[in-house]
């Protein structure tokens, strides 16, 4: 069933922080795309002239964990600008700590190996070892009732059985969300966006065991690994640890097997390859950057895709509602902002 008291949660947040909730879009909720000759470059440095002609928005987002010191609050800073047939967004966040330690296995002092966990992740809910993530929702069509006024809340159903925080799903057949999730150790470092989507699928335990939440045609996006004979399966081919100057993923292609030799007690290797994204599911590009606690990304997408699994810019005159959360060493526990933002183009 549909969250009801989530949703009147989340209406009642929206409106103490004055968010949209069904009455007029107040200027503080709305990202203005400037048109701009020259597109910036891809590389994480907001330094590019074109985010100069960009109006900033300021987005607050809470209720998540680790950001300011535990209080999973921080607040984003958003610029968009297009420029030919593509649209480009800069993304800027408070984040205390450059993530990428996500599941790696640790040599213990007896030499055995062991993948490092949250303790009290009961499921598909690490705070500890994980990465930094971002997501950006769309509403395909303006076909979810509700996204464009409450945002992705709409989406969020907490307190349901099998999941420790809840699933995310819409309400209806032909309800779909696009959803632009950045990963920033799985799909980041080959310079992609996880282009996904979500559909009205109920959680079930064997069969939708991410309920309405699915990747685009094109994936995986990763492939984990485990432990053989007690060691781990691969290891990266310059057999650096993790923690030593090495690289907490791997790219498939470059693994080789593993030499338990080249590693002492402490050192920390990856749990996993990560998969260059292909077709519908590679339509999203980022380069990132953290620097001096600062989160920053830098992405492009085509104003128009032809996939149904993606919001289409193609009126510019339009206003195109949005959701935004992040997510600081957190598997699922997002820093959220409670309401609908909107992105318009400037003529």
């Amino acid at each position: 069933m549909k969250s009801t008291k989530l949703t009147l949660i989340a209406v009642a947040v929206a409106a103490l922080f004055g968010c949209a909730t069904g009455q007029d879009d107040k200027a503080t909720d709305v990202l203005v795309a400037a048109k701009v000759a020259a597109p910036p470059t891809l590389d994480g440095n907001a330094g590019d002239a074109a985010w100069a002609q960009a109006k900033p928005l300021t987005v607050k987002l809470a209720d998540g964990v680790n950001f300011a010191g535990g209080k999973g609050e921080t607040t984003a800073t958003l610029k968009a600008v297009y420029s030919g047939d593509m649209i480009y967004f800069l993304v800027q966040y408070a984040d205390p700590t450059n993530s990428i330690r996500r599941g790696p296995f640790q040599k213990q002092a007896d030499g055995s190996w062991k993948k490092l966990t949250d303790p009290a992740d009961k499921g598909g809910d690490d705070n500890v070892y994980y990465e930094d993530k971002w997501a950006m929702l769309w509403n395909i069509n303006n076909s979810t009732a509700g996204f464009n006024e409450q945002g992705c809340a709409v989406t969020c159903h907490a307190g349901e059985p099998g999941k420790p925080y809840g699933n995310k799903y819409t309400d209806k057949p032909g309800e779909l969300i696009d959803m632009w999730h950045m990963k920033g150790s799985r799909t980041a470092p080959l310079g992609y966006l996880d282009d996904q989507y979500v559909d009205h699928t109920r959680f079930d335990a064997k069969t939708a065991p991410n309920a309405g939440r699915k990747g685009d045609p094109g994936g995986p996006e990763y492939a984990g690994f485990g432990l053989v004979s007690g060691k781990p399966q691969f290891m990266n081919k310059d057999g650096k640890a993790a923690n030593a100057g090495g690289s907490y993923y791997i790219v498939d292609g470059t693994q080789v097997a593993f030499d338990d030799s080249r590693f002492k007690p402490g050192d920390e290797v990856a749990s996993f390859r990560i998969i260059p994204l292909k077709a519908d599911r590679a339509d999203v590009k980022v380069a990132n950057r953290w620097s001096s606690g600062v989160f920053t990304s830098e992405v492009g997408r085509k104003l128009t895709t032809g996939s149904k699994f993606d919001v289409q810019f193609s009126d510019l005159n339009a206003q195109y509602a949005f959701g935004f959360a992040a997510f600081d060493n957190a598997q699922v526990r997002h820093a959220v902002h409670y309401g609908a933002l909107q992105l318009r183009f400037a003529k």
